[in-house]
């Protein structure tokens, strides 16, 4: 049987089951219009940039239809998304009104990424591409031009340099003017919202989230985010859902609850619900539901900051239903186009190659009457009089969104040092340098957890601070650095709107569970790696991690927690901003912690125990080990100097495995001390792989400094062989490597069972170094 087609525009839902009485929980709407010429206005920024938007799909050139369209005006390849860019636009409108009206600072974060000829025409209305890309996107005929006929051409641009690549792709990315998200991957736009207004009091955020991503499961939980939003000490978030009904083939999970469902799931989350509907009266509608929003927020912030915080405040959000590709083509070839899925990405897709849609692209374009808006090149005073007359405080021009960072006030780790020949574990040791790092920066970094604090021995943290839950009485209000919240997709996205706003923030977890976010961190490590081409934006403290809980220590727990691959994750990024530390003992991984807070635009990933192991080195030897990134062991090594020639090296890189081959060094000498043994432990991942892939790798001199040029090297690595082995290929003499890792075996077992199935025991290296 095939597929039905569905025979109506914009279908409405089917009706639940619910009380109509639910509906008494939404907040009605208030009659009230705005002034006729800031209706005009309002309606005029639409049209233009609705009519450049969809330019931007179709038109290589006559990009103001001064004559008749002809075939070879038209793109030869239409790529782009044109369903969601009415809605957006519509908000942007909006927001330019309220921030004007109110003097706000805002971020507009776009969860329909891939909207972007909607975020790039606004921009350029606002003067905003003129302003960052000068003699390129001026606000004139040929700025426009450019803009128009370079969207979605490879590369963007034909000169070579990489900040020309703008209107290359049509999702908005690190070179979009007021961009902190990647709108790619679907489901983070609204947790790295809230991430970027905590320690931001007087910023706003308006959310626009697509009904087809509220769909994601990131999505699902970072509804919830409200809950660890103190008033007092920040800012706020404004969430539009918008419901216009359809993803790229389907109908919406949200596109067919009515508003009785909709109010009664967002009510249960902690919302003040306002539906946002009546097409005929839409600007009225949406200005004063955004003033309604507004007001609320003022007040929930003066409430905690005058010392009598509202419990469990109801903050606003809004449900914007519009139809999808609104005001494109009604109809197409028999198809509904305007409410349907149709409009999705390019509604007329032989605009190119057949009369009839090119006609009908003719008709769809003029009947924006674009003369009317763009004159002499530029828009007309009407469209731009809903402005911010502030241009720092345009969406495209607020500092906070390219040029944030605040670095940390800096604390003296080695107070935090352990006494050498110890044991003591990584992550207690961290903790409790950790807590001094929040005291000094009280309002500048923070901890973000999926409820393994306490399971990670970090608890330390929490000497000087507290967890920051609102809707919890015992957690609430008294400014906690640390987040738990078990939504490793929140956590994340806390941490990416945090770190692109400017602070600094860390993410600790279970070695098996970041895994979870991969594609989240790959998302975000984009996004860093164009910021880095783009001139005008600053430098962004780096993300970190810190895996601990390591498959080598799962006493509680079996082979599902058993899991290393987020180290293969990171290697996969850009070499420029990964980094991947296994510091082997307390005082290097203070002085690796110490190190990453410090570092802008990398990836950083730091894998230590959380159980007490042994503690090799002084903090002022740890400090100078880790800046070398590796280093001989001389104490572990054979006497007498024998392993300035050694036979065979031996190498840790790893807590547990780096104790496993210190073992195997000291039974080398006992069973066979004629045996020349070398020991070098790697803390720094990334100086194994061959020069020219990686800017902090070793140089062939210092490598073979290491590792002989000649002599047997055995790697006892934490993670999976294979990684090591594809880090190393390249250097010289690789035939005379043994690499040994997790293999993919384990249980609910002891640390040593684990070593032994995984071959990472002293026997095994033993054997290993005899047979080579």
């Amino acid at each position: 049987m095939p597929a039905e087609q569905i025979p109506v525009s914009n279908p409405p839902p089917l009706p639940s089951h619910l009380p109509d009485n639910i509906l008494e929980l939404a907040v009605k709407p208030q009659a009230k219009s705005l002034p006729e010429n800031v209706l005009q206005s309002l309606r005029g920024f639409q049209r233009a940039a609705e009519y450049i938007a969809a330019a931007m799909i179709f038109l290589s050139d006559n990009v103001l239809l001064e004559s008749d369209l002809q075939l070879e005006h038209v793109k030869p390849r239409l790529l782009g998304h044109w369903g969601t860019c009415p809605g957006l636009i519509l908000v942007w409108s909006h927001l330019n009104l309220l921030i004007r009206n109110h003097d706000l600072d805002m971020i507009y974060v776009i969860g329909p990424g891939h909207g972007a000829p909607a975020a790039l025409a606004s921009l350029w209305l606002e003067g905003s591409l003129e302003k960052f890309y000068p003699g390129e996107y001026d606000c004139n005929a040929e700025g426009l031009k450019n803009l128009i006929t370079r969207f979605s051409v490879p590369g963007g641009f034909p000169r070579p340099d990489v900040v020309w690549k703008l209107t290359g792709g049509s999702h908005i990315n690190a070179e979009t003017p007021g961009a902190i998200h990647e709108g790619g991957e679907l489901g983070y736009a609204l947790a790295v919202s809230f991430g970027a207004v905590m320690d931001n009091p007087d910023l706003i955020v308006t959310c626009i989230v697509g009904d087809g991503e509220a769909e994601t499961g990131p999505t699902a939980t970072a509804w919830h985010s409200i809950k660890y939003l103190d008033p007092k000490e920040s800012g706020a978030v404004i969430p539009i859902l918008h419901a216009n009904g359809f993803k790229i083939s389907e109908r919406t999970i949200f596109g067919c609850m009515d508003d009785k469902e909709i109010v009664c799931l967002f009510s249960g989350y902690g919302y003040q619900v306002r539906i946002v509907e009546q097409l005929d009266d839409i600007d009225n509608q949406l200005q004063g539901a955004l003033e309604w929003a507004l007001v609320e927020i003022k007040k929930i912030q003066h409430a905690a900051r005058s010392g009598k915080p509202i419990v469990k405040p109801r903050w606003p959000m809004l449900v914007l239903r519009t139809p999808k590709g609104w005001t494109g083509p009604k109809e197409v070839d028999g198809k509904i186009i305007e409410g349907s899925f149709h409009s999705h990405q390019v509604p007329l897709p032989k605009a190119n190659s057949d009369e009839g849609q090119l006609k009908e692209l003719q008709d769809w374009l003029a009947s924006y009457k674009i003369h009317e808006l763009i004159r002499d090149g530029g828009p007309t005073e009407s469209v731009l009089s809903i402005l911010p007359t502030d241009d720092s405080k345009k969406l495209g021009q607020i500092k906070t969104s390219y040029d944030p960072y605040t670095p940390l006030k800096p604390v003296d780790w080695k107070k935090f040092g352990v006494e050498k020949g110890i044991e003591q574990s990584c992550m207690q040791a961290t903790g409790a340098f950790l807590d001094a790092v929040f005291s000094t920066n009280p309002k500048t970094i923070r901890l973000f957890s999926p409820d393994e604090l306490e399971s990670n021995k970090l608890s330390a943290v929490l000497d000087h601070t507290q967890r920051n839950f609102q809707w919890d009485k015992y957690s609430r209000g008294n400014g906690g650095r640390v987040i738990e919240v078990l939504s490793e997709h929140s956590c994340q996205g806390f941490m990416q709107g945090y770190t692109i706003t400017g602070r600094t923030s860390l993410f600790p977890s279970y070695e098996s569970f970041l895994g979870i976010v991969h594609t989240m961190m790959v998302q975000y490590s984009k996004f860093v790696k164009i910021a880095r081409e783009v001139k005008w934006r600053g430098e962004l403290p780096s993300i970190n991690y810190i895996e601990t809980s390591t498959w080598a220590r799962q006493e509680h727990n079996g082979f599902s927690h058993q899991n290393p691959s987020f180290i293969g994750a990171v290697l996969n990024i850009k070499p420029e901003a990964a980094r991947v530390y296994l510091p082997p003992d307390a005082n290097c991984f203070l002085s690796t912690v110490h190190h990453v807070l410090k570092s802008r635009n990398k990836t950083n990933l730091l894998i230590g125990s959380k159980q007490p192991t042994a503690v090799y080195l002084s903090p002022a030897e740890a400090d100078a080990h880790c800046s070398r990134g590796a280093s001989i062991w001389q104490f572990a090594s054979s006497p007498d100097n024998a392993w300035q020639n050694p036979d065979v090296v031996l190498t840790g890189i790893g807590v547990e495995v780096t104790f496993e081959t210190v073992k195997a060094a000291e039974l080398l000498r006992e069973i066979c001390p004629e045996l020349k043994v070398r020991v070098v432990n790697v803390t720094d991942l990334m100086i194994l792989v061959p020069e020219s892939r990686h800017p902090h790798a070793l140089s062939d001199e210092k490598f073979a400094e290491l590792f002989t040029e000649d002599k047997p090297v055995v790697f006892n690595y934490h993670g999976y062989p294979t990684e090591l082995r594809g880090l190393l290929f390249g250097r010289k003499g690789t035939q005379r490597m043994s690499v040994g890792g997790y293999i993919e075996e384990g249980s609910t077992t002891t640390p040593f069972d684990m070593m032994l199935v995984n071959g990472v025991n002293p026997d095994n290296i033993y054997n290993m170094a005899k047979f080579e």
